[in-house]
């Protein structure tokens, strides 16, 4: 079969092996960083506008308060959002010290951006995934703000759930070389900086504006480094990425420029006494943490432009796990995983002889009773069986769907369900003969009348297959697939199969006696 261009069915998790993980997006960080964006870009439209304020900021229950001198520029100032922002909604209040407008970012809004971030998380679990080298793997959104990831043959579970679950990048700032960093670490930083701390834990004082982040690369690759022999990573930046690079290091040669290495991390609450913290429904409540470090932080020597390197790295399997995530992009909000499961490839081949039995033990079961309760008109029966099954088969491989354990469930009910069919067209002709019909009239009359109710009993199990399908994930989704193409088979075999089959055997010739 290889030779004539066919390819083996994929072969689902269970039947493989390989790793399963169901992951939690964190849709609420997203929806804040969203709130948080809306607080510059309101305070930048009120500046352009020039609409005096006193203050723009984020509440600790996701309102936007703004400030007011009078109650005329309020109403101004509101005008503009408004007309900006149709999803921001707002209250007025004249009864605070100064005028407010309290802002509130619509229930429809806040759910477009955490599906907008749900789908960017597929997006970049797939190109990660990508990365890795998984053939055939499962990604699949879940709910509101969950994702199944399956990848077959995956057995280092550890390394694919720090490359799936690692919210990682980059962000470049320029070093603060105005301020003496023993003093802001002795009192407060300088207003627009902060003290950040190298993998050592040495103080660096940065300025807080980003220059340009890890969304502006375009490419990543690790290597070492001709003159040190370390290992760097090749960074490609973007157009837009590139210009501001070559702006701002043209701007700063003799100064530092900073790499810094970002990620998001989550971690178990405790309570008073050391234990893991539980909310009402008894779950484990989680905090986020965002880890910061400076990878490096050399003197430009020169301008840069679209390409250049990092050091600074602790091994080269770093600087190739750090390309990689660069290359995948990064999370849009970070994911949790809270659930994984592992199936070794014994297991999966064990499924596979389980599953194979069932199926032939299912169809030789059929076949004998078939024979011995139908005779000639049972042996017409198993052959349209086998070549349902045939058929069934054939389908999963055209369409290179993923074959899983309860998708041969799927294909064994299958095949009780196309000789139910058969089953009703057969003692339809049984009940002809009985009323005295011929047996070509019994024969065609069976078919006939039983038509209807074999299509009824097949479309009501088509829809509760297809409901499966669009609702369901994962195993469900296998079942429903395989069950559906079955439906559909074993109508066309039961029905049309048989009676091009039995009317071979009876139709050109004077029948006085049917063997059923």
């Amino acid at each position: 079969l290889a030779n004539l261009g066919a390819v083996p069915m994929y072969l689902g998790l269970d039947l493989r092996g390989g790793v399963h993980f169901l992951m939690q997006v964190d849709i609420p960080a997203a929806q804040e960083r969203a709130k948080a964006s809306y607080v510059e870009d309101i305070r930048t439209l009120l500046r352009e506008e020039d609409i005096r304020h006193r203050g723009v900021r984020l509440q600790a229950d996701g309102t936007i308060l703004i400030k007011f001198r009078d109650i005329e520029t309020r109403d101004k100032g509101y005008d503009q959002i408004v007309r900006n922002y149709i999803e921001l909604l707002g209250v007025p209040n004249d009864e605070a010290e100064f005028p407010e407008l309290l802002l509130t970012v619509s229930e429809a809004r806040l759910k477009e951006v955490g599906d907008f971030a749900l789908q960017q998380n597929i997006t970049a679990l797939r190109s990660r995934i990508d990365e890795l080298g998984v053939s055939e793997p499962v990604l699949q959104r879940q709910g509101a703000d969950r994702i199944v990831v399956q990848l077959p043959g995956v057995q280092d579970t550890a390394r694919a759930k720090d490359i799936l679950g690692r919210t990682a990048t980059l962000e470049v700032m320029l070093v603060d070389e105005d301020n003496d960093i023993s003093s802001s670490i002795r009192s407060v930083a300088p207003a627009g900086s902060k003290i950040y701390r190298f993998r050592d834990g040495q103080p660096i004082l940065l300025k807080k504006q980003m220059i340009y982040s890890g969304e502006n690369i375009i490419d990543a690759g690790s290597g070492f480094d001709n003159l040190s022999g370390g290992p760097i990573v090749n960074l490609t930046l973007d157009s837009k990425g590139s210009a501001i690079n070559r702006r701002i290091t043209g701007d700063n040669i003799g100064n530092r420029m900073a790499i810094l290495y970002v990620e998001n991390l989550r971690e178990a609450k405790l309570d008073g006494a050391g234990n893991p913290a539980l909310d009402e429904q008894g779950n484990e409540v989680f905090i986020a943490k965002r880890v910061e470090e400076v990878i490096t932080a050399p003197v430009i020597r020169d301008q840069l432009g679209k390409r250049f390197q990092i050091s600074g790295l602790e091994s080269n399997a770093e600087a190739q796990d750090l390309a990689l995530l660069l290359r995948a992009g990064s999370l849009a909000t970070p994911v949790f995983i809270v659930e994984e499961r592992t199936i070794g490839p014994s297991l999966g081949k064990e499924n596979i002889d389980k599953g194979l039995k069932s199926v032939v033990g299912g169809l030789i079961a059929v076949l004998i009773f078939m024979t011995l309760y139908y005779r000639v008109f049972g042996l017409v029966a198993c052959t349209a069986l086998t070549l349902n099954l045939v058929i069934i088969v054939a389908v999963l491989s055209l369409f290179q769907a993923t074959l899983t354990l309860p998708g041969v469930a799927g294909m064994v009910l299958t095949v009780g369900m196309a000789v139910d069919a058969n089953v009703l067209i057969f003692e339809r002709i049984r009940e002809e003969l009985r009323a005295i019909s011929g047996p070509q009239v019994s024969i065609h009359r069976g078919y006939e009348q039983a038509f209807s109710t074999i299509v009824d009993a097949n479309v009501t199990t088509l829809i509760a297959a297809l409901v499966l399908f669009n609702f369901g994930t994962g195993p469900i989704k296998g079942f429903a697939i395989t069950l559906s193409i079955g439906i559909l088979t074993s109508m066309v075999t039961a029905i049309f199969v048989t009676r091009i089959l039995v009317n071979l055997i009876y139709g050109n010739r004077r029948v006085e006696k049917l063997a059923i």
